[in-house]
């Protein structure tokens, strides 16, 4: 589609030449888990970006991911220890991605300490082990898989468990994903990827509507 546009005062060359399409190509949309997959997981937010327009339809592709600022609060607390990491891994399927994680350190049972606090020594090791879990679930999965691992948080959980034998921790969660690099664009990658949600295809490839859905009516030439 094309946008026409009145010629505008300053005699620029791109008025009324510019394609719809383009100004939605790159455009990235943050939506909270709970929107996407009517659940109560309102604190961790994905971030979408729109990488090929068909009709009425924008494709979109995983961008990345975050905690929202309240639940990052809500986490901090007094008595406890708190552990970071990050690494650089890129998935089977080409993209760059920078993970980070983050878990607090908790009271044993019959713990007389008010505080948990972990040695240097006992942060070094978590932290470790953060690391090598993360770099292995992502570069072992293409990016769909690793997006599917995000959703439930199982990869804090495996942390957790790995990490009990050191220094127990609790509230471990993937903090933030970012994409760095991403393959070159492959068109019928993003189709497959969209091969249950998008809209359904005929004979010919073009995209026809699903029963019962909006279908805008075609011009006719004569009356």
């Amino acid at each position: 589609a094309v946008v026409s546009t009145q010629s505008g005062h300053y005699g620029r060359g791109t008025t009324g030449m510019k394609i719809a399409a383009d100004a939605l190509k790159g455009r990235v949309y943050e939506c909270a888990l709970a929107d996407l997959n009517d659940d109560e997981n309102a604190f961790r937010k994905f971030k979408l970006v729109c990488e090929d327009v068909q009709g009425k339809y924008c494709y979109t592709n995983f961008h990345g991911m975050d905690l929202t600022r309240d639940k990052l609060c809500s986490l901090v607390r007094k008595w406890q220890t708190l552990i970071e990491a990050h690494v650089d891994v890129k998935t089977t399927d080409g993209y760059l991605l920078r993970v980070f994680c983050m878990g607090f350190t908790k009271r044993v049972s019959k713990q007389i300490k008010k505080a948990a606090y972990a040695k240097s020594s006992q942060v070094r090791a978590i932290r470790k082990k953060m690391v090598d879990i993360m770099a292995k679930e992502a570069s072992t999965e293409d990016l769909k898989s690793f997006v599917n691992k995000l959703i439930p948080d199982s990869i804090g959980k495996d942390i957790e468990k790995e990490c009990m034998d050191i220094y127990p921790l609790h509230d471990v969660h993937i903090r933030k994903v970012k994409v760095l690099k991403k393959p070159k664009f492959d068109a019928s990658k993003l189709m497959d990827l969209h091969g249950e949600m998008g809209g359904t295809t005929d004979e010919s490839g073009e995209i026809v509507a699903a029963p019962g859905e909006f279908v805008e009516p075609i011009i006719q030439e004569s009356v």
